[in-house]
């Protein structure tokens, strides 16, 4: 069944979720079935302006030749569960104080309960030369479905000289995704007969390759064995494209330091979308404050959020979202019956690093850095068995089960 549309004007529900990526769709679908039994007819409104919605951690196969971009997309409208309304428009302001959200197209909508999933934004022009090169002249990124065919393209095209994946400074979208691309490609320039001639480096705005070090371990050696070079606290701030250079911050020394490069891949700063970061519910970096564990705001008890948009310190993934939504839902409903709030979460995060064409690092871990792995064996290693569940199983968990409230 599709969604009921609306168009602009005066609403009112006794929940609105604002975003309809995969925190939204997915805290809806467990919302949906919390309240299946108790209050059916509860109102229930997703507030997004897209027309399409994009499964994102396939974009490093995607860029890697492995699969075409169309896989990791649905039409928005065909996700929306079944009893939820959906506003195909965007929000600009949150009035938490009336218990209301605007629209730039001028809807008022008030709610009883309010989920913010917004997701965060991409900040191209933050780096002067990369929004007007992206796509182009040896410029690539994996970060919008706009440009992540430049990347395989790139890959393919590459006949020799000077690679540079960069990393800038956190928050950005799953912390391993820029070093991902970076094996594949490094694995593909062997296969093609050109890494003899080229140097692959790495410069990332952190201090070390991953922050738990079980997996730092393996990861470093297979930096040694790929022979990358590392650029660590080097945090990308312009590009001078027509002389292919790259222009860095030393963060421990704030010298300057330019590199040549003839193909880089770089991850766009990332930051929280305007209309959060300038409302009542966001901290002073810009992020929806909740408890970390509750997921409920620390201000306003009837505003939860979770995924990217949230101030959780835990890796902004998708696995995380998995396990939030679920909590959001539980809590949200133990609220609406005034009920304690029981449902924790643990800051669980999962990061699946690539390491080549047919291996894999399955990451798993908590608020703690504690290692927190679902399978019964080593995750730190590299494994074809956990490769062929990043390519087969978790783009099927994704669509036919998380997005549906069932994982």
């Amino acid at each position: 069944m599709a969604p009921k549309e609306i168009q602009s004007e005066s609403h009112s529900y006794d929940i609105v979720l604002v975003g309809g990526g995969s925190a939204g769709i997915t805290t809806a679908a467990h919302l949906v079935k919390q309240l299946r039994k108790e209050k059916p007819n509860a109102r229930i409104l997703i507030i997004d302006p897209a027309e399409n919605h994009y499964y994102q951690p396939i974009w490093t196969l995607v860029g890697a030749g492995v699969y075409p971009k169309e896989v990791s997309t649905r039409k928005e409208r065909d996700l929306i569960p079944s009893g939820v309304i959906w506003l195909q428009e965007a929000v600009s302001e949150f009035i938490p104080h009336m218990n209301e959200v605007r629209t730039k197209q001028g809807a008022r909508v008030s709610y009883r309960y309010l989920v913010v999933c917004t997701g965060l934004k991409l900040d191209w022009e933050k780096i002067p030369g990369l929004a007007e090169s992206v796509g182009k002249n040896g410029v690539c990124s994996n970060y919008s479905y706009e440009t992540v065919e430049s990347t395989w393209k790139n890959i393919r095209e590459f006949t020799g000289g000077t690679a540079i994946f960069t990393q800038p400074l956190p928050p950005i979208k799953c912390g391993g995704a820029p070093q991902k691309i970076m094996y594949l490609a490094d694995s593909y320039f062997r296969t093609s007969g050109v890494r003899k001639k080229s140097d692959v480096v790495f410069c990332s705005a952190a201090g070390t390759i991953f922050s738990v070090k079980k997996y730092a371990d393996t990861l470093n050696k297979v930096l040694q064995r790929k022979e990358i070079v590392t650029r660590y606290k080097h945090n990308l701030t312009a590009l001078r494209t027509d002389v292919k250079e790259a222009v860095f911050k030393n963060l421990d020394t704030n010298e300057e330091v330019i590199m040549h490069y003839d193909m880089i891949h770089v991850t766009p700063p990332q930051s929280p979308c305007d209309f959060v970061r300038n409302s009542p519910l966001a901290n002073k970096e810009g992020w929806v404050e909740v408890d970390k564990e509750k997921l409920q705001h620390v201000r306003y008890p009837n505003v939860f959020a979770l995924g990217d948009a949230s101030n959780l310190p835990t890796s902004k993934t998708g696995a995380a979202v998995r396990k939030q939504a679920s909590v959001v839902a539980q809590n949200l409903v133990a609220e609406m019956k005034k009920q304690p709030l029981t449902s924790t979460y643990n800051g669980y995060t999962s990061c699946p690093l690539v390491t080549g064409y047919n291996s894999l690092v399955m990451a798993e871990f908590d608020y703690d850095q504690n290692p927190a792995e679902t399978f019964p064996i080593d995750q730190s290693k590299e494994r074809y068995s956990m490769y062929l569940v990043k390519k087969y199983v978790l783009p099927r968990l994704y669509w036919q089960f998380m997005l549906k409230g069932r994982a």
